[in-house]
């Protein structure tokens, strides 16, 4: 069975971006429009890895991260912070949230799919 990844951003562009390079790689893909989709769609389903923008209306990138290692399923899942933040002091806020790396927008989709594939093959 393939691996599913739930990818978080209220960029419907870049949603399709990432779904259409992920499926090309052989990965299924749910889509979540912002946070709070992302979180409902995580609680029906436990996906292999979740990639998540920061900046999104209602909640942000952060929240999301340290909801979903607050669930028991999602304690080990590898999550992908995808913005256009480059920061060093978000990147931290980033780790400390629970995030296991980090991918600057725009992505290049060969480096997307190569960092998925080290973290869940």
């Amino acid at each position: 069975m393939s691996k599913t990844i739930l990818a978080v951003d209220d960029s419907g562009s870049l949603r399709q971006m990432l779904s259409f390079s992920l499926k090309a790689a052989g990965y299924g893909v749910v889509e979540a429009v912002d946070g709070q989709d992302g979180l409902d769609k995580a609680r029906k389903q436990t996906v292999d890895l979740v990639l998540t923008d920061q900046n999104m209306p209602g909640m942000d990138g952060l929240s999301l991260i340290k909801a979903l290692r607050g669930m028991k399923n999602y304690q080990n899942v590898p999550i992908l912070m995808l913005t256009t933040e480059t920061g060093d002091d978000m990147k931290a806020m980033g780790r400390a949230a629970g995030a296991n790396g980090w991918l600057v927008k725009p992505f290049d989709p060969a480096r997307l799919t190569e960092v998925v594939k080290k973290l869940i093959g």
